[in-house]
């Protein structure tokens, strides 16, 4: 792609795109390569700077809401665009996944309105339906993630999806910093993971039956930023939090509070991710996202990054046990949670990312056999079990809906000290947990696995001012 025919955001007219188009690269080094690259400014964007820049790259987008820029240019370039006196920071365009870290194909469906996990995070209670006085009404959710499935409307209300504020991007580090903006491609995932996470919030129908979600009422933003493969890059991550961050700093979103899910992450803070994040929490956004699915290898980002509310995954004992009917394989909606939640029966999951040093874990949910719309085949609605961090992140961005639907003029840091003061704690042990097929396994945890412990939306809203 010739960088004359890239979209800016500046609007700076013919000046700026003379700027991009007349950009060179500069001489690579041997076995140099060419990367994307995001570069944060300590200073607004001029023209005389991305002239500047052109001295080592090409300019790709530019993101004047948080003074960022990306580049294609050379890897030996990087030091010296770090060293420039305008630059803040700059780093290779990071690498990021929603990929859940397990599926099996969900059967034996019937009648029900409440699942265990939301029974878990008290939402809903075994056969009782919803226990809180709160569904998300008039609060938005951007889920940033894979988009929907085209068979969404099989799943959801219509009423329920924002389309009109749906959005698609595209390109980044693979594209060597360009990001794009396809049009209607929000809608035409063929991963699920999207939609799958979309059900936690607002829940789904499951052929016909109404299933509970964390936030009912809520309406989702779906903004794809994640490739069919369920892979991103931060550059194009950025791009959405803007976007949606921006819907809400104009007004479009009228008085309306925002929350955002981001079930994705990856090795090391991005420096325009970082930005992105600063800008959205500024203006008020909620920023929720997945804690990563490395174990003791340790936390992902931006889940990692403090001022993200980020959430482990959790799992109950009552997991492949017979309930009171005897049956093993129907627990997911036929088993009672007990009330009120007991820390002896649920588990940290041994996938779920471990806090490490300079890193920061708020809460945990339910993120071990998740049941939601999974497609294997493109047009074949399905259900299937998923299992990640990326599963305990919408309960959480789906309690923080709730919490902003009680009072809207929460912000970021009210809504993170909140949830951690409310959680039952979870202090470190084993749990011997069934399995499908198989003998028992046994899971243990350590005090870096659970953050303040399990999130509870009904002691979360008591605690809401």
């Amino acid at each position: 792609m010739n960088a004359c025919s890239l979209r800016s955001s500046l609007a700076r007219g013919a000046s700026l795109a003379a700027l991009l188009g007349c950009a060179t690269l500069a001489a690579a080094a041997p076995a140099d390569k060419l990367i994307g690259i995001n570069v944060v400014l300590s200073t607004h964007v001029t023209d005389a700077i991305l002239a500047d820049l052109g001295a080592h790259g090409k300019v790709r987008d530019v993101v004047p809401e948080i003074d960022a820029v990306t580049m294609q240019a050379y890897e030996s370039q990087l030091d010296a665009i770090r060293g420039l006196r305008y630059v803040a920071a700059a780093n290779p365009d990071a690498s990021r996944t929603g990929a859940p870290v397990d599926t099996v194909s969900a059967t034996n469906f019937s009648n029900g309105l409440s699942t265990w996990d939301q029974d878990a995070i008290d939402v809903t209670d075994f056969r009782r339906g919803r226990t809180v006085a709160y569904d998300g009404s008039g609060v938005y959710v951007a889920v940033i993630d894979t988009g929907l499935l085209d068979s969404w409307r099989q799943y959801f209300p219509q009423e329920r999806i924002a389309t009109s504020l749906a959005k698609c991007f595209s390109g980044g580090g693979g594209d060597m910093g360009n990001v794009s903006e396809p049009p209607n491609c929000w809608e035409h995932d063929q991963n699920s993971h999207g939609t799958h996470v979309t059900s936690t919030v607002i829940g789904y129908s499951l052929g016909g039956v109404p299933i509970n979600g964390a936030a009912t009422k809520a309406t989702i933003i779906p903004v794809k930023v994640l490739k069919n493969a369920g892979f991103g890059w931060s550059s194009v991550i950025a791009r959405g939090i803007v976007y949606v961050t921006d819907l809400k700093a104009s007004g479009a979103l009228g008085a309306s509070p925002l929350v955002i899910n981001m079930s994705l992450g990856g090795p090391g803070l991005d420096a325009m991710e970082k930005a992105a994040i600063d800008y959205a929490i500024g203006e008020g956004v909620i920023v929720v996202a997945a804690a990563g699915n490395s174990g003791e290898r340790g936390m992902g980002y931006p889940g990692a990054y403090p001022p993200v509310i980020s959430a482990a995954a959790s799992g109950w004992v009552g997991e492949w046990k017979p309930g009171a009917d005897g049956n093993p394989f129907n627990w997911w909606y036929a088993d009672d949670v007990a009330d009120p939640t007991n820390p002896a029966d649920f588990y940290i999951t041994d996938f779920s990312s471990r806090e490490k040093p300079g890193q920061d874990l708020d809460v945990a949910a339910p993120g071990s056999w998740v049941v939601g719309p999974y497609q294997v085949q493109s047009g074949k609605t399905s259900y299937y079990f998923l299992g990640g961090t990326s599963m305990a992140s919408p309960h959480v961005a789906g309690i923080a809906a709730l919490m902003m639907q009680k009072n809207p003029g929460l912000n970021a840091a009210q809504v993170e000290s909140i949830l951690e003061s409310t959680a039952t704690p979870l202090p470190p042990g084993c749990r011997t947990v069934a399995q499908p097929s198989g003998p028992p396994q046994q899971i243990c945890w350590g005090a870096d696995a659970a953050g303040a412990g399990l999130a509870s939306a009904s002691a979360a809203l008591a605690a809401t001012p």
